[in-house]
Parts: C-alpha cells; structure tokens; sequence
C-alpha cells in the first residue's frame, strides 16, 4: 500500500466544530487497521470553508470530505484508505469530491494561503519542504539590503492592513531614517468583527511571517522584532512560540545567520484586545508598556516608533507576501492584480452567504465573482442587499456595485475600503440602519477617547441612530448625520476616528430610503427595529381564503376558515415575523407602520 497522508483542518474554527476529537478518532481507527505506517495524519491550519468543517483531505487522491463527525473516521479509514472507496455522504457535493471540482476552491488564486491546511505549522521540515526560508537565504547570501527593498518596490505589494499604502516606500523610509537602533514590528492585533485573515495565517503558516520579517529586517538594518498579537488568538500565540523556537534551533533567527553576520530575533508581546492598538502608534505604546492610545502624526513611526528609534511596521498578511516576492521576483508577483494594486488579497466571508470562510483572490476579482462563485451567493429565497466590506472603517456597497473590482482606489471612489479583508454580506432582511448602528456601537466602545471629534462626536453619532431605529428620528437628522461624519473624519487624531463615519456615509448614500421609511413612515422595511417592525393585515378584498398564511404563521395569529371567508390577522398575537406577506400568492397580506 503506498503511504497516504491524511490532512485534519485544526483552525480555529474547526477545532470549535469538533476537528480534534476527529483526529484522534482517526488515529485510534488506523491503529486499529494496522496502517500506522502508511498513514500519516496531519493537523493543519486553516483549509478555508470554516462554516464546512470539520475539513479531512486525502492526499494523493486529493479527496475532500466536509462536516466531518468522529464516528465518520472509521468509515474513511475503512472504506477510502482500506478498500479504495470514497466516502461519497462525507462529500461536499456528489459529484465535487476534489478542492479543484469545487467553486469555492476553483475561482480563488493561493499565493498567502498556499499552505494553510496542507503543511503541519508545528514542523519548521513541512514548511522548509515547500520552499520556506530559501527566500531569507537569498536575502542574506545574494542581495544587499538595498535590493532587497527594491525588490519588495518593484513588485507593487501595498500593505495589507487597510491603507493600501506601497510596502517598499515604507521600507525605504525606515532604511534611509537616522537611527543606530531599528525595530520591525508586526502588526497582529486583528479586531475587525468577522475578520480572521491574519489569524488563520498565524495558525496555519506562522513561519512565512517569521521569514517576512526576517527579510524585512535585512531589508532595513533592524536587529531585533516584535510580534503584537492579541490574547484573543490563543493557537495563533502557541503556534508562533513552537515556530519562532523552531526558528532559533534551525539557525534563521538569532546571531550570524547563514554566516553572513546578520542577526535578527523575535520577541512575542500579547495585546489586550484593544481595537485601537491595531492604530500603528497605539500598538507601539503598547507594546513600549503605557496605555494604548494614538498620538499625533508627523513624525511617522519609519522616522521615530518604538522606544523613539525608526520602525518598521507592517500587517500580517504583508509580511506573509514578502517571501513569496523575493521567490518569484518582483515582474512574477506583479504579474497578479491591477495596474495599481498587485498580488492577491485574503479575505473572510461571512454574514448571509452559503459559504463563509478564508478566502484569496486576486486584487482586481469583482465583488460579483467573490460573493457568487467563491461564496456561492446568498441563501435559496433570499435577495442580496449590500456588502459591508473593510470592517467597522468600511462601508456597505448596494448590489448594483457587484461589478466594482475589489481594489484599492474602486473601492474609495465608492465609499468603501479594502481594510484588512472583512467581508460580510447582507441580504434583504438586513436593515441598513442597524448595521450602520451596529457598527458606530463597536466603534464608540473602542474608541480610546483621547481626541474629542472621536470621544464625542462618534456616541453622538450613534445616539442618533439609536432614536431612528426607535422610531423617534427627525428628517433634521439625516443632515446632522452627514456633518458629523464629515467633521469627525476630517478631525480625529487617529484612522479610527477618522474612518468610523464610513458605514454611516455609505449607507446614507446608498440606502437613504431605508433611513426615510424609519423617519418618515415610522417603519423598518426589513423588520428588524423592533419598535419599527411592520404591521401585517390582510386584505378582505383580495383574500381567496387559500389559508397558507395560516400555515406558516409560527404563532397562529392568522384565522380563517380555507375556501369560506377571508382570513384576518390578530394583532396580539403576531409577532411579526412576515411569513405571511412572503407567501401570500394573491398579495393580499398588507404591512405598514406602527399601529
């Protein structure tokens, strides 16, 4: 028998779904078949769709089952490495059983990801087997340090963690700064709700951003780095201290490495969850052991960071990129994306969508192509609404934009941000209201107060919304809206300050109605304002007495008598949910405004 190896998703997400329980039912299953050495068993990072696991992938054959229960592990190691049949109820789809048959798979570009859910992040010999640290070597033994950044120039990579801005003027600024000491800092402090790009990276490659900043610090002149991760992301930490040990021994940090007289070592701090750490001057005080909080700029951190000495600081998901640029050369990696902005993107699909998870594709897809062929679109009888892309500093897209590219300048030009690659879809039982609320809610509690256009104006922002979706809103308000944004975005000391307006703007421009209806007609379209909610009735005139109201009502507030008379609806009753109104075929179920 020739030797499989058996891949077990063990991110985050799947560990939550039950993925380590599987793995040791598999172990236990292939003892029990006398194939312990023709099997090898792996726990992996993350291998993408998170809502799907457990993920276990057969490997050569290349096959992919989902959903995966520990009394299923039998089964597999029986009937798929044993008799050679693959277990088709374990399948995503009968007639999908490989990534590549997949369209969540088939329309995405791995480059970041390229070893998330296939090596074994705990072993520096799986990621040196694919090419890991040959990038660090050529660094060292090849280029001068110059090179190096101008390769990283070269290539076009824009940083990752939502500004966008060119990762090799970032370093050149840093390298020509006056300072006989110089850090380069990580910045893994991802708090965007429903972002977990760089977690995932963390947890299933940690040594491509080990070497990231390693050639970052050659690059430089840095000696010595630190890794700002929040406590929140306790595998990633555990697995960034097995990878930067490993690192240690196998002689790529540390002093003199590959004898060039280069030396460079990581230090891990653990932040406290603070959003606004993730602000490149908080994270620094942070780490520096004061309080979290921004401070004004000019000058940069290239010039004067941590400890007042020029640093570098870059995003996870950037530094992931580095060793993929000196690999492939700057024209190669260019080769993927825009004439703007290169390379692939990392993103996390969730919210209404039939498929959520870690996904990359290339800059420049359209946000039709990631929501409907990656993401399979939004659930059966539902309708997509928006697309809130670039977290609590982004902004929600209507569906006439799905053929906006996903870029950089595209999506500034209309009111939104890549930001770190936070993507949630919302379908038409969202209301954009309360998502804009939603957001200024997490941004007001995060904010560190320290400037008062933040500390004030963003509550007040809030407070507004708070009496529209209450139902006690003014048309004034709108207006109000708008000139708080603008004034808190043009004031704020820091990028949080600065962006939290965003989600207000862009659902103002783009769902002004919504607003109106709430204002206006005392009314949630969607129905989720609870003081808003519609009030259903039917129509005596238009009812045919067909009783499917009845049928799906949850609380049986519609009365009626099939074929006879018209139904009615009791108000004390109804909850209203809409059921009604959804499946009335003659439209004779009304909604309107509050009673």
């Amino acid at each position: 028998m020739s030797e499989r190896q058996v891949l077990v998703c063990s991110g985050t997400a799947c560990r939550s779904a039950g993925a380590l329980e599987v793995h040791a039912e598999l172990v236990a299953a292939v003892e029990a078949a006398g194939l312990r050495d023709d099997v090898i068993l792996t726990e992996t990072g993350c291998a993408g769709p998170c809502a799907n696991g457990p993920i276990v992938r057969v490997m050569p054959d290349d096959v992919l089952y989902v959903r995966v229960n520990p009394e299923d592990a039998e089964a597999i190691v029986r009937d798929h490495l044993v008799d050679g049949n693959v277990v088709r109820r374990l399948l995503w789809s009968d007639d999908a059983p490989s990534p590549g048959d997949i369209p969540f798979f088939a329309h995405q570009k791995k480059r970041v990801l390229a070893n998330c859910g296939v090596i074994d992040p705990d072993r520096i010999e799986a990621y040196e087997g694919r090419g890991g640290y040959t990038a660090l070597k050529r660094a060292l033994t090849e280029m001068t340090p110059e090179e190096v950044a101008g390769v990283v120039l070269a290539s076009g990579l824009r940083g990752r963690g939502g500004a966008g801005f060119p990762t090799g003027r970032k370093w050149q600024f840093t390298r020509d700064a006056e300072g006989e000491v110089k850090y380069v800092v990580c910045n893994a402090d991802e708090g965007d709700p429903g972002a977990f790009m760089d977690r995932a990276i963390l947890e299933g490659d940690p040594h491509a951003v080990i070497e990231g900043m390693a050639i970052a610090a050659r690059g430089v002149g840095a000696e010595r780095g630190y890794v700002y991760v929040r406590a929140e992301y306790p595998l990633a930490i555990t697995r960034l201290k097995v990878a930067l040990e490993q690192a240690r021994k196998a002689g790529w940090l540390g002093v003199d490495i590959c004898g060039t007289g280069f030396t460079f070592d990581i230090e891990l701090r653990i932040g406290a969850g603070a959003f606004v750490c993730g602000e490149e001057t908080a994270l620094l005080a942070s780490i520096e052991g004061r309080r979290g909080a921004p401070r004004p700029r000019p000058p940069f951190p290239a010039q004067s960071g941590l400890y007042g000495q020029p640093t570098l600081i870059n995003n996870v998901e950037t530094l992931a990129n580095i060793p993929i640029v000196l690999r492939e050369g700057a024209e190669a990696y260019a080769s993927v994306g825009t004439a703007s902005s290169k390379g692939t993107k990392v993103f996390a699909l969730a919210g209404q969508i039939r498929t959520t998870g870690l996904v990359e594709v290339p800059i420049g897809t359209t946000l039709r192509e990631l929501v409907f062929e990656v993401g399979g679109g939004v659930p059966e009888g539902r309708v997509l609404k928006a697309i809130q892309i670039g977290g609590p500093s982004g902004g929600c897209l209507p569906a006439d934009l799905l053929d906006v590219p996903i870029d950089y300048e595209s999506l500034t030009e209309h009111g939104a941000i890549m930001g770190s690659g936070g993507v949630i879809v919302l379908d038409d039982s969202a209301c954009m209201v309360s998502v804009a609320r939603f957001f200024l809610d997490f941004t007001a509690s995060e904010s560190c107060g320290k400037c008062i256009p933040c500390r004030v104006g963003i509550p007040t922002m809030r407070d507004i919304l708070v009496r529209i979706t209450e139902g006690k809103g003014e048309i004034e308000d709108l207006e109000r809206l708008k000139e708080l944004a603008a004034l808190v975005k043009s004031s704020a000391l820091c990028g949080l300050g600065q962006t939290a307006p965003n989600p207000v703007l862009s659902t103002l421009r783009y769902f002004e109605d919504e607003y109106r209806a709430h204002i206006e007609d005392r009314v949630c379209p969607a129905g989720v304002c609870e003081a808003l909610a519609p009030r259903y009735a039917i129509d005596p005139l238009a009812c045919k007495a067909c009783g499917k109201c009845a049928t799906v009502c949850p609380t049986g507030a519609a009365h009626g008598v099939p074929g006879e008379e018209p139904y009615t609806i009791d108000a004390a009753t109804c909850i209203r949910c809409g059921a009604c109104f959804e499946v009335c075929p003659f439209d004779a179920v009304t909604r309107g405004g509050r009673a």
